[in-house]
């Protein structure tokens, strides 16, 4: 039952990761590499602020402008400089490492013996896994009420015109880089946020973990897509948590199998992206196929 609901736990938890990176892939269409450099930075500057004696609450707000920040500067290179944006993510990536690297000042460090925004349900004597999967459900219900708010404005309502057509967009009298660069920002804000939530479960914040996170946050939103079809914006939200929840389970299912061991993780993952992908188009098929007979 622990491994059930820890696998519970870590899905909603980096199901924040997920509704970070929704924005960027399917609100804007950008497949942003930014991800894998924005995560860490939100795991380095809250770990760094909570060490220093910061509360870890301020820490996961400061965590979440830093990544802004860092999507401030993609979006600049796309939309300025006119930079391809998957290199445009690629080249902030790597400039994240070392910046990673100066706000620690060495490649980890450890949180154990501090507070974190888990701690304040300590003295209700929670089950730990059900600590996380509290604290962990409203920040997330938080965080999806927001979005579904934000995204009927106007503003909101341009930044998704502009992914689904810059040039109508344009025609509107749209400013699709500033949407470009609002939307990546906002993105990498959740994403970074979601570095300094993770980091202060963990226990510590290291500079590497970004490597293949954006791997984890497809695979939830392609699972949920895949499984639940169309459903309205705040139900892919959703359903973007229950894809988290659902790849968790599928890597514990397989784990204990022990058809694998956990450092194929990464290849486990990307062939349970490849399957969801791949099967649409089998439905289609299978489809086709009725309609003919």
């Amino acid at each position: 039952m622990d491994i059930i609901t820890s696998a519970i736990y870590q899905g909603i938890l980096w199901g924040i990761l997920s509704l970070g990176l929704f924005i960027s892939f399917r609100i804007l269409n950008i497949a942003d590499m930014t991800t894998e450099g924005s995560f860490p930075l939100g795991a380095s500057v809250a770990g760094i602020l909570i060490i220093n004696g910061v509360n870890p609450y301020v820490a996961v707000l400061i965590s979440f402008v830093s990544g802004m920040l860092a999507g401030l500067i993609t979006g600049i290179l796309i939309s300025v400089c006119k930079i391809p944006s998957l290199l445009a993510g690629i080249l902030t990536m790597t400039a994240l490492i070392s910046i990673n690297l100066r706000i620690m000042g060495k490649p980890n460090v450890n949180l154990l013996s501090n507070n974190t925004i888990f701690s304040f349900l300590n003295k209700f004597n929670f089950p730990e896994n059900y600590k996380i999967i509290f604290v962990g459900a409203i920040i997330v219900a938080v965080i999806i009420l927001l979005m579904a708010i934000f995204f009927k404005t106007e503003i909101g309502q341009s930044l998704i015109a502009t992914g689904d057509n810059e040039t109508m967009a344009k025609s509107l009298g749209i400013s699709t880089q500033a949407m470009t660069i609002l939307g990546l920002m906002l993105s990498n804000g959740i994403i970074a946020m979601a570095g300094g939530i993770i980091a202060q479960n963990n226990g510590y914040a290291d500079v590497n973990s970004g490597l293949g996170v954006i791997v984890i946050a497809l695979a939830a939103i392609i699972i949920g897509e895949v499984i639940f079809g169309e459903v309205t914006f705040v139900e892919r939200l959703i359903y973007t948590i229950y894809g988290a929840i659902i790849y968790r389970l599928l890597l514990v299912a397989v784990l204990k199998l022990e058809i694998i061991e956990a450092n194929d993780f990464k290849l486990v993952s990307a062939l349970i992206i490849a399957i969801f992908l791949t099967l649409p188009h089998f439905k289609k098929n299978i489809f086709r196929r009725k309609e003919k007979i």
